[in-house]
């Protein structure tokens, strides 16, 4: 029996050891739920945002555009990126005074992108709503907002289902050979996100840590430019594919960097801030 006692000791401490011995390179172990985020004062990429159209539908793109520039000239787009972004001023109202046989204006967006597009009870919010609501009026349509996953705004474009789409999309090549884009109506900024005590302070100290061979992982929302940008190679100013995962949501990304899954985020600057705030409460 004292044998046997003996042997279980000893097993149990051979488990104590193997546990205590784990690898500290899987970044699970620095899981920190509660942990305060930054946004780092150096800017990634700065990008024009603009409407999405269907390459086919030119009328349509004529029409949004002069209706875009008559909220720009009055003021009104100012008064509405002013009231979102810097909470100042009054919100510009959407008559939506049509007829109930008004044709549709359907909108595609992804209500994750705060404060250009989010949800607020059954309601849609946001700068994107807004302005697209603003654009319905001037045209005299009545304003359908459809919330899809971000992958699923361009496919639903060039296949009829929306008429255009507005989910602070930037402007880029590769888009423009699918859809048609709109006057820019905003300006968007790429920005990273790291844990408060990160030594990270830009992009090169990313390069850096990647030229030693550390396995630094970057989160960005699947489909978006931040994602396009970060997974090209370091010398197009990239950090490559290895280095970048993508998440269903921004929200998602920010929950693998406070739980220690990834090392930083990137996305646009005033989601960057919501979500900032959020999380350090």
């Amino acid at each position: 029996m004292k044998k046997f006692i003996a042997l279980v000791l000893a097993m149990v401490m051979v488990l104590a050891l193997c546990a205590c011995g784990n690898n500290n390179d899987n970044k699970d172990n620095d899981s920190d739920a509660s942990a305060k985020l930054k946004i780092l004062d150096s800017e990634y990429v700065t990008e024009d945002y603009a409407i999405g159209i269907a390459k086919e539908n030119t009328a349509l793109l004529e029409k949004v555009n002069a209706a875009l520039k008559e909220i720009k000239d009055d003021g009104t787009l100012k008064a509405v990126i002013d009231y979102f972004i810097s909470g100042t001023g009054t919100l510009p109202e959407v008559q939506q005074n049509v007829a109930a046989d008004a044709e549709e204006l359907v909108m595609a967006t992804n209500a994750t992108f705060p404060p250009y597009e989010s949800v607020d009870g059954d309601k849609i919010v946001g700068i994107d709503p807004t302005v697209a609501g603003l654009i319905a009026d001037k045209l005299g349509m009545k304003l359908v907002v459809n919330d899809m996953e971000f992958d699923a705004i361009i496919p639903a474009l060039t296949s009829g289902k929306a008429d255009i789409a507005m989910a602070g999309m930037t402007v880029t090549e590769e888009r423009l050979q699918s859809i048609n884009f709109s006057d820019s109506y905003a300006t968007g900024i790429q920005v990273m996100i790291v844990k408060e005590d990160s030594d990270i302070t830009s992009a090169d100290d990313i390069v850096a840590k990647i030229e030693k061979g550390e396995n630094f992982q970057i989160g960005c929302q699947i489909a978006t430019t931040g994602y396009t940008y970060a997974s090209d190679t370091i010398e197009n100013g990239g950090f490559g594919e290895d280095h970048v995962q993508a998440f269903p949501k921004g929200a998602d990304a920010i929950a693998a960097l406070t739980s220690g899954k990834i090392d930083c985020v990137i996305i646009d600057n005033e989601p960057a801030k919501a979500f900032v705030a959020a999380n350090n409460g």
